[in-house]
């Protein structure tokens, strides 16, 4: 694994440091819109007067922060594979490169000494489980991880109240900014509780500081931060076309690792590229309360 210089500064000297991962710039946007989204992560990060470390796999090098070289080979690179912790060591193996998932970043993130992650949305139980038991890896990894990861709840493809009891079955705590419900990833709410709310960044470092001196398994705090109502993706909209996209992947037989890009792309082809923007304004409200919580954290609260 190599740690950027500046991220290995950052460390040092207990600064505070965000993780970001790389899937949403290889395979969740078109270019040359990935690689600006890109750079403005990293600048939110930045203002909020934290550290990005931005997550991939190199010819083969776990990657911990990327330069500008770095970022533009995730952002143009084709057939990129996506690196998830059961990719890692195959992609180290081989010399392969690809972006990060969830459980990659998470993993990577948690090695290098780095507490904070924001994403857009996390994997979860995929609809139709009790068939096909299909769940993300993200749950597993998150089980047994000791990383805050702020997000937008999960994508609203999957199965939302199987995937928060699956959260609850593996102790990890979850907690609404600001908000009672668990995200919908592009919209507010998911109509789901949650259990515990919380109002300001530091209550979430305070939490992390409980975590730590309670001992226990290691688990993740997951952070769910819904995106603002106003640029939420219209629910009806929304509704109609998820419903529409369900049933195209059914109808071609669209199952496993294939289904989640089918239906994502599905969404924003019918949504007239609603979603995307959608999806985008959850990651930038994600990664700068992700970077406020680091503050918090490395402030010693």
């Amino acid at each position: 694994m190599r740690v950027s210089d500046e991220v290995a500064e950052a460390l040092a000297g207990g600064r505070p440091v965000v993780a970001l991962e790389s899937t949403i710039i290889s395979h969740g946007l078109p270019q040359p819109r990935n690689l600006q989204v890109a750079l403005e992560l990293e600048e939110i990060v930045r203002t909020a007067g934290a550290v990005p470390a931005t997550m991939a796999v190199l010819d083969g090098v776990p990657r911990v922060g990327l330069d500008k070289t770095g970022l533009e080979r995730i952002a143009t690179e084709p057939d990129l594979r996506k690196i998830g912790f059961r990719d890692l060591a195959p992609a180290v193996a081989l010399g392969l490169s690809g972006a990060t998932t969830v459980s990659g970043t998470s993993f990577l993130a948690a090695r290098a000494g780095i507490r904070v992650f924001a994403t857009g949305g996390l994997g979860g139980v995929h609809r139709g489980w009790t068939t096909v038991q299909d769940e993300s890896a993200d749950l597993d990894m998150l089980s047994r991880t000791r990383i805050t990861v702020v997000c937008a709840g999960v994508k609203s493809i999957l199965d939302v109240p199987a995937t928060l009891q699956r959260l609850e079955t593996r102790q990890v705590t979850v907690v609404g900014y600001r908000t009672d419900h668990f995200p919908g990833f592009y919209l507010h709410s998911s109509g789901e509780p949650v259990d515990w709310r919380i109002e300001k960044p530091a209550e979430a470092a305070g939490i992390m500081k409980a975590q730590d001196a309670l001992g226990g398994p290691t688990t993740a705090l997951i952070v769910a931060n819904p995106v603002p109502i106003e640029l939420q993706l219209d629910p009806a909209l929304h509704d109609r076309v998820l419903a529409e996209a369900l049933r195209a992947a059914d109808e071609q037989g669209c199952t496993g690792q294939a289904i989640t890009p089918f239906l994502l792309e599905y969404l924003v082809e019918g949504t007239g590229g609603a979603s995307l923007e959608a999806n985008l304004a959850a990651v930038r409200g994600n990664t700068r309360l992700a970077a406020e919580i680091a503050t918090s954290w490395t402030g010693g609260i």
